[in-house]
């Protein structure tokens, strides 16, 4: 799978991965896999549900938090700013130690608040990227 989407050949990636959704529906990986892939063509409503199937299925928390981030940028694309905002939170609330990912959901969170007319939130929100840079 991972040399397919590596060359481009993401819908082999989505036939494959439904495949094996088919054959073990409980595998986290396999939803979230395809979610990448799906969102990789543009496939955003599509990506979100599979994002979404991941996650209650049990990922990982270094993929759970990548499923969310990534979740929360095609959401964006989709218009659903509250789900973008919520995922963007919920990735601060589970408090990562990798400063770089804290720091670009802060900055992902303050670029929603700003879309939704936060002008305060966002700039706490820039403040709190900005003093995980220094860091």
């Amino acid at each position: 799978m991972m040399l397919k989407d590596a060359l481009g050949a993401y819908r082999g990636g989505i036939h494959e991965t439904t495949r094996v959704i088919g054959m073990r529906p409980d595998s986290a990986d396999a939803w979230n896999d395809r979610a990448n892939a799906r969102n990789c063509l543009g496939n955003f409503s599509e990506a979100v549900s599979d994002y979404t199937r991941a996650l209650e299925l049990g990922l990982r928390f270094r993929e759970a938090l990548t499923a969310l981030g990534n979740r929360g940028l095609a959401r964006i694309v989709l218009g659903d700013l509250d789900g973008a905002h919520d995922d963007f939170s919920e990735i601060i609330l589970r408090k990562p130690t990798n400063k770089l990912l804290l720091r670009s959901a802060f900055v992902q969170r303050a670029s929603v608040k700003e879309k939704k007319g936060d002008s305060e939130g966002a700039a706490a929100d820039r403040n709190m990227a900005v003093m995980l840079s220094v860091r």
